[in-house]
């Protein structure tokens, strides 16, 4: 009896173990896959649900998409661990596969939701390290779909970082290749690479404007893309979402404080059915900047509050929690309420180093109308004017007062000595800069080549033997110079192929008459005028733009150019002495 009993258990618990893990059919992990690519970004929760019912396959191929899958949706929920645990079962499953192009093609998504992985954590150079590889892949197997996937993140990698120039260039090239190509997509997945590419183009162009105020040609097309991706996604909520909240930003830029209202208060119902609290966070504090630049300081307080509500909750708007206690410190000032004044510039500066060095490593000052650098300065000025006043009012203990005091003269002698170190700095960078300007006037190429060996290319070699018996008339020769000029004004010179044969071509001379201007005019070989045209761009950035000091040097080198880091950083060190993490240090 106690036999039969014994096999009944091992036969029933047979059965359930091999109803838990079977192989799904090519169909139902297609449909599965198709349902967890679109609702990865509107609903993640049901995403989670469809990943999970792939991984009861027991098909390595099944298991290897839906852990890579799972390790992108555990870290939009905020759980990298799990992530990283999931992305290293991935390809546990995916070794166990024969080699074939169905392999490769699961390695390229694997490296795609790496990437996005990264992305999410911040580590924008592992991103692009999982993004080439992957491309890599999809290329071997000539996987257009997944290259133009690959092609798009990149891109918006570029745009992190503040290379936008680079970023709307490959975007609109990337916009007409998908054009070209569209037979390769069903049409959602047409009109779904259509909506993305078009989302990342508008806000490269809307990045780009805030850099360059006085481009309102710049706004005008980010306004256009935005609205380019909106017509393509009715059936995309999350972008649909996103372009329609950045749109509110573009009429906020041009004062249209009628239509931007309208627009939040939009998002605000669309984010929340679709249940997007960040995206109702964020649209509560664009109304509340709205109400505050047009002084409805009432109204503004009620969307600040709410954004601080809802910001405790999603705990990923920490920036729109930081800027909404500077505006309502800001207002409370102006209303004349010390107290309430104090408590949110307090919150304001509690927070503000925290928030800072968030967004320095994370690089998101892009995704926000307004900065939060310059702010400090007058939360100091507001926390000083009304601190003894609630010192009084609260009538605190001797024990908080000197605690207070203390805290408050730390801060003041902390203030005091940045700005004594960057009076220093500034005196440095000046007297640097004099240094270089007096040099370049002086030098002269026959010093030049009295002081060093310059290598040149085989063809600027067979330029300079060219150019001894050479002459051209000086009209033609100032022609050259001023388009040389004009290329230099628009920064052309920060592209990869702004070379020789590249910049002859654009200009409509040849090689030899432009190396010969070249040589004649700024005394140096092409090679050594582009270069010192990048260098001298990173050095103004790098004096300029606190932001382009914390990139690194990969990403400068490609932001103006350069093929590789190592190039880049030698002509740096030449032209200034110093490396470019040396120079940004002591700035």
């Amino acid at each position: 009896m106690r036999l039969i009993i014994s096999f009944l258990l091992f036969f029933v618990l047979n059965n359930v173990v091999s109803q838990e893990k079977k192989a799904l059919t090519e169909q139902e992990y297609l449909l599965l896959q198709n349902k967890i690519r679109l609702n990865i970004n509107v609903n993640v929760d049901s995403a989670v649900v469809y990943a999970n019912k792939m991984a009861k396959s027991d098909n390595f191929k099944h298991l290897a998409f839906a852990e890579g899958a799972l390790s992108y949706l555990n870290q939009l929920k905020g759980n990298s661990a799990k992530s990283k645990e999931s992305y290293q079962l991935a390809f546990k499953y995916l070794n166990k596969m024969p080699e074939s192009r169905e392999k490769t093609e699961i390695k390229s998504y694997l490296y795609n939701y790496g990437g996005l992985g990264e992305w999410k954590r911040g580590n924008f150079s592992k991103a692009l390290e999982n993004y080439q590889e992957g491309m890599k892949l999809s290329m071997e197997i000539r996987d257009i779909v997944q290259i133009v996937k690959f092609k798009t993140n990149i891109s918006s990698i570029n745009n992190a970082v503040g290379n936008y120039r680079l970023a709307i260039k490959n975007l609109r090239q990337l916009d007409e290749f998908v054009d070209k190509n569209e037979s390769v997509y069903t049409k959602e997945q047409f009109l779904n690479t259509k909506s993305n590419i078009n989302l990342s183009l508008a806000g490269a162009y809307e990045n780009y404007y805030v850099k360059n105020l006085k481009e309102r040609t710049l706004l005008d097309s980010s306004e256009y893309f935005y609205n380019k991706t909106i017509s393509y996604s009715k059936n995309f909520a999350d972008n649909k979402i996103v372009a329609k909240l950045s749109l509110g930003n573009i009429y906020s830029w041009k004062k249209d404080y009628v239509k931007a209202e309208k627009t939040y208060y939009d998002i605000i119902f669309l984010a929340d059915q679709n249940k997007m609290p960040d995206m109702v966070c964020l649209a509560n504090y664009n109304l509340g900047d709205i109400y505050y630049t047009t002084k409805k300081y009432d109204k503004a307080l009620v969307f600040f509050k709410k954004t601080d509500s809802i910001s405790a909750i999603t705990k990923t708007n920490e920036v729109d929690y930081l800027k909404s206690n500077y505006y309502q410190a800001k207002i409370y000032n102006i209303l004349k309420e010390p107290d309430l004044a104090y408590k949110h510039s307090k919150i304001y500066l509690d927070n503000y180093e925290k928030s800072e060095a968030k967004l320095n490593d994370q690089v998101l000052e892009v995704n926000y109308k307004l900065g939060v650098g310059g702010l400090t300065d007058e939360m100091l000025s507001i926390q000083e004017k009304y601190k003894y006043d609630v010192f009084l009012n609260k009538a605190l203990k001797v024990f908080y007062v000197v605690l207070f005091v203390a805290i408050v003269f730390l801060l003041i002698k902390n203030i005091r000595d940045k700005n004594k170190a960057h009076k220093k700095m500034n005196a440095l960078i000046e007297e640097f800069k004099a240094n270089l300007e007096k040099k370049s006037q002086v030098e002269t190429i026959e010093q030049e080549h009295e002081q060093e060996e310059v290598v040149f290319e085989p063809e600027e070699i067979q330029l300079k033997k060219e150019n001894v018996n050479l002459s051209i008339d000086e009209a033609k020769e100032n022609k050259i110079v001023e388009k040389l000029l004009a290329l230099e004004s628009k920064h052309e010179y920060l592209n990869a192929d702004f070379t020789l044969p590249y910049v002859a071509k654009k200009i409509k001379t040849n090689t030899t008459y432009l190396s010969y201007v070249v040589n004649k005019r700024f005394g140096k070989s092409f090679g050594e005028y582009s270069n010192e045209l990048k260098i001298n761009y990173v050095i103004n950035e790098m004096i300029t733009n606190h932001m382009y000091r914390k990139y690194s040097t990969q990403a400068i080198a490609e932001s103006v150019g350069f093929k590789n880091a190592v190039s880049f950083a030698k002509s740096f060190r030449k032209r200034t002495g110093v490396s470019p993490a040396q120079f940004a240090n002591n700035i």
